[in-house]
């Protein structure tokens, strides 16, 4: 009886790290997320300023950023951790919420590339909205966020640089 416990404890050692490892990338990816908690500025593409927030929240199991870029209402994301992937929902002024995902494919990401995968209160895919999201990890005090807006099957794309407020 001995040898087939040995074998099966010898089997779930070696599967172990497998399974950590898929399930760091993120853990790792969420927690580059965590850190930016506070206060950044920046400008979009144009040279409009812009200001974003982000705040953990719901017992550290999300991160909820809020943009506001010059001439546009305020808006929101929330990120959390979703299985193998980051999910994003985007709740945005014109009254769609796009919902998002990337899969982080490194324990430190660079980037993170956030896919659409469908939206509530969005009728029709040809009515304009946030299509994909890229958050490009500079450095602690540095990022950019690039919002791809879809309409009619035409993406155009808005660039954020922020900065850190110390």
């Amino acid at each position: 009886m001995r040898k087939p416990s040995v074998l099966l404890m010898l089997a779930l050692a070696f599967m172990s790290p497998a399974v950590s490892a898929s399930q760091s990338a993120p853990a790792s990816a969420f927690h580059k997320l965590q850190v930016l908690a506070g206060e950044w500025e920046g400008k979009d593409d144009h040279g409009n300023t812009a200001k974003t927030n982000f705040k953990s929240i719901a017992g550290d199991t999300a991160v909820m950023e809020t943009l506001t870029a010059s001439g546009m209402d305020e808006m929101l994301t929330l990120y959390s951790i979703d299985g193998d992937g980051i999910s994003l929902v985007h709740y945005c002024p014109t009254g769609n919420q796009p919902h998002m995902r990337a899969l982080p494919g490194e324990d430190d990401p660079k980037e993170l590339v956030f896919s659409f995968q469908g939206a509530t209160n969005l009728a029709n895919p040809e009515i304009g909205h946030e299509h994909k999201m890229v958050l490009q990890f500079e450095d602690k005090d540095h990022i950019t966020e690039h919002w791809t807006w879809r309409k009619a099957g035409k993406d155009s794309e808005t660039v954020y640089k922020f900065v850190r407020r110390k």
